[in-house]
């Protein structure tokens, strides 16, 4: 029997045909579903905006002849400390999203920029706010405090620039909490100016009202943190240009985290850029003290802690192709492989560092495009589809309102035009304090001369002292793969 050729073809020519008309359908109900999921979403961010323009209307009051504020008597009463050498373009946003949801004191410890009289004046005015200027005096202070005179954070003295900081932050934050239980506080949160906390799962888009229903048997409550994830590389204003943020591994399957971990990291030391160990808040009482700048601790007791499932800190790292040479400048260190360990603790800032001391300018904008930016859109649909990557406009919403509503103009507007003396003398001394640390990366001046008796007691100290007091906690990388083989030679990943 002769068959033919077209014959032979017939099938092979209906799969195809079913192919195609299959990719074209899918490609139909794709497009479909996008642009579905567009409407939707262009509708639920204007609910959202809506919602949240009404929220910070409900929680403001506008009185005539005076600058805008914000209800301070309601419970819990929460404060923020926070050590800054940041402006006003970011300390006021910073500051007046936090009253938003509710907390209602601000303990700032300002240099630099931060401590100028043009900026301090403004924040020395804002109401529930306390200004500490870094002097000499208390510097001279901070070196008679208790926790300088312990050895749980002795690892991190006598080291230059992030080093310094941490030691900076946890003598601040020790400052703080005699301040906090002094003005009746019930929680206190140590936050850097490129932080905010996300309250999301308290029912409302309130940290006081999370707080408010945490048991009473609670001492601390952790903010896992996620990580901006910019979209372009001329970012100006973080808060109000970022929406996407990647989450925490604490809020992810562990399967999704792993199996997706490649794509995450895009070549980096590590899923996140910097930190990945969140932050903490603690309740104010007795016996309580720093435990570096991530964590809090307790003298008589090992605190009862919890991690919460929805609400986060919101980290704004590397935002901003700026922030490249900005954290460049606040540093004096070779710009080595092996100087670069001595002055950072994470492996991304080390490596921005060295790019931000040696590139040309080009090279620097390359290196932060396909390092930081997240240009790749079917990358970023993946990510968002799997979770990895989240959309949280909230923020940028909240802050869009008080600008629109004046509140930071007026702020700077009714300011006194001058400082009392004794501040203007105090907040010349702290900005200049702040430039000549950054650039001859002094040791922390807690801080005295190192001398052969000194190191010597200091490593004594600490052997005695180890049994007793849980080590400061650092800035942590999220937890990375690591390939095992079992006897069946089978890969696995394990944390």
């Amino acid at each position: 029997m002769e068959i033919s050729s077209r014959s032979l073809l017939e099938p092979e020519d209906k799969l195809s045909k079913n192919r195609i008309t299959l990719q074209v359908k899918q490609k139909k109900r794709k497009k479909e579903q996008n642009k579905q999921d567009k409407g939707s979403k262009n509708q639920e961010n204007r609910l959202s905006k809506n919602r949240t323009r009404d929220l910070v209307k409900k929680r403001m009051h506008h009185r005539q002849g005076s600058t805008h504020e914000f209800p301070s008597d309601l419970k819990p009463k929460i404060c923020i400390t926070t050590s800054t050498s940041a402006g006003l373009e970011q300390i006021l946003p910073w500051m007046f999203y936090h009253k938003v949801i509710g907390v209602g004191t601000f303990f700032l410890f300002v240099e630099g920029k931060a401590a100028t009289p043009s900026v301090s004046k403004v924040l020395e005015s804002i109401p529930g706010v306390k200004v500490i200027y870094r002097t000499k005096e208390l510097e001279e202070k901070q070196a008679n405090s208790r926790i300088w005179n312990e050895t749980w954070l002795s690892s991190f003295f006598y080291k230059p620039c992030n080093y310094e900081l941490f030691v900076k932050q946890s003598l601040n934050m020790e400052m703080a909490i005699l301040m906090a239980r002094n003005s009746g506080m019930d929680w206190i949160l140590h936050l850097d100016t490129d932080e905010l906390i996300h309250p999301a799962g308290g029912g409302e888009y309130s940290l006081r009202k999370l707080l408010h229903d945490i048991p009473r048997d609670v001492d601390m409550v952790v903010f896992p943190n996620y990580e901006s994830s910019v979209e372009r590389d001329d970012i100006k204003d973080p808060f109000t240009e970022v929406s996407m943020f990647k989450r925490n591994y604490d809020h992810l399957p562990k399967d999704t985290y792993f199996g997706m971990y490649k794509e995450s990291t895009r070549g980096n030391p590590n899923y996140f850029l910097t930190y990945g160990n969140g932050k903490s808040i603690a309740r104010v009482q007795d016996h309580l003290r720093p435990n570096g700048a991530h964590r809090w601790h307790n003298y008589m007791k090992t605190p009862k802690e919890i991690k919460l499932e929805e609400a986060a800190v919101l980290h704004y790292t590397y935002a901003k192709f700026s922030d490249l040479t900005s954290r460049r400048d606040r540093c004096g260190c070779k710009p080595t492989k092996d100087d670069v360990k001595r002055c950072f603790m994470l492996e991304f800032d080390r490596a921005a560092f060295i790019v931000a001391s040696t590139a040309t300018e080009e090279e620097k904008l390359n290196w932060y495009r396909e390092h930081v930016v997240w240009t790749d859109k079917t990358i970023n649909l993946k990510l968002l589809r799997k979770g990895i990557l989240t959309r949280i406009y909230a923020p940028s919403v909240i802050i869009e309102g008080l600008k629109e509503s004046g509140v930071f103009a007026s702020i700077i507007a009714k300011a006194p035009t001058t400082l009392s003396r004794d501040k203007f003398l105090a907040s010349i001394e702290s900005s200049n304090s702040s430039r000549d640390s950054g650039a001859h990366s002094h040791p922390s001046r807690k801080i005295g001369r190192i001398t052969e008796h000194h190191s010597q007691a200091t490593v004594r100290k600490a052997l005695e002292a180890a049994e007793f007091h849980e080590l400061a906690v650092p800035p942590l990388s999220p937890p990375g793969p690591t390939v095992e083989t079992s006897e069946n030679n089978v890969v696995v990943e394990a944390r």
